[in-house]
């Protein structure tokens, strides 16, 4: 995305704080207002408050202070004037704009017989910047596709390290196929509109020519809907952490399609520690694993290690 496309997602005083700030869009991962509290941009996995003139500070003091203002006109620059549009989305505490950016809020409960029905007065906002890096997929591969099979891999990641941006280039590669690799059907159930950043149901992210997207469903309803109606090969899944989703991954295994999922954690042994996954783990359900980690210069999605189903690290590291 284009730096000129993201100011203009914003009304006239952030636009104008952002066009005399100093920052790239391809390590912009968030910008976030709340009332009263600092303007704060987050690149490349550092936090940069900024003074009403673009100054960019890593201390808070002189920034600029949001205001009610600000927070209400964004959300109509970003809604389009149209937020009842995205009422069912806003329940769930977010919404999806187009080219696939996920506005996440934060502001007063609304509660309908115990269950949420939406957020007013909102008082926080938080714009992640999806970004696309094709070929980030190319190092693991070779390790999820094997004998010219896709295996059943988990890919385990503390928060920010790159965990979906990695999932979505499998998707696509696994999709589009290779030379050593002719593609397949790949269904996606993106509950949080995430891999495909869909806007009004087109995936605004490059998912791949064989790919199908049931965009804002549960994962669990998900994976039997794609399975009964859309025969796919591959069930690609972000962020495991259901009951529901476990029984789902279960019934996926037995009809003979392969996984792709991810989950948060730091090692095997941490989510050995999980109820959900401790079964899977023990029965050898997953082939491949793979560890992200921060970068050292704090960027992510840099590959720790890759592990068999059985533990065995593959990638030439050691066995941790």
């Amino acid at each position: 995305m284009k730096r000129e496309e993201i100011i203009r997602m914003f009304p006239d005083r952030i636009r104008r704080i952002l066009q005399g700030a100093d920052w790239r869009p391809d390590q912009l991962q968030e910008i976030r207002l709340r009332t009263g509290k600092p303007l704060l941009l987050l690149l490349a996995g550092r936090e940069y408050f900024l003074s009403p003139g673009g100054m960019a500070s890593r201390r808070p003091e002189g920034a600029y202070l949001a205001d009610a203002e600000d927070i209400r006109r964004t959300m109509e620059y970003l809604g389009q004037y149209s937020l009842y549009a995205y009422e069912e989305e806003l329940r769930q505490g977010f919404l999806t704009v187009q080219g696939g950016h996920r506005v996440g809020v934060a502001g007063k409960i609304v509660l309908e017989k115990n269950r949420v029905k939406g957020i007013s007065h909102i008082s926080g906002i938080n714009v992640r910047f999806s970004h696309q890096i094709r070929g980030c997929a190319d190092a693991v591969m070779r390790y999820v596709i094997s004998r010219g099979n896709v295996c059943h891999t988990l890919i385990i990641s503390p928060p920010r390290c790159g965990k979906t941006t990695l999932l979505r280039d499998l998707i696509r590669q696994i999709s589009n196929g290779c030379q050593s690799f002719p593609g397949c059907t790949v269904g996606v159930v993106d509950e949080r509109s995430e891999l495909g950043g869909s806007y009004l149901g087109v995936p605004q992210n490059d998912l791949g020519i064989r790919t199908d997207v049931l965009d804002g469903c549960p994962k669990a309803e998900g994976m039997m809907m794609l399975i009964r109606a859309m025969s796919p090969a591959v069930v690609a899944v972000d962020e495991l952490g259901d009951y529901e989703d476990i029984h789902a991954i279960e019934m996926t295994l037995h009809s003979g399609c392969k996984l792709l999922a991810t989950v948060h954690g730091s090692s095997i042994e941490d989510i050995q520690k999980k109820p959900l996954l401790e079964r899977l783990i023990k029965e050898h359900t997953f082939e491949r694993y793979i560890l992200l980690r921060n970068g050292p210069q704090g960027q992510a999605g840099e590959i720790g290690a890759v592990f068999d189903g059985r533990g065995s690290r593959l990638d030439g590291g050691r066995e941790t």
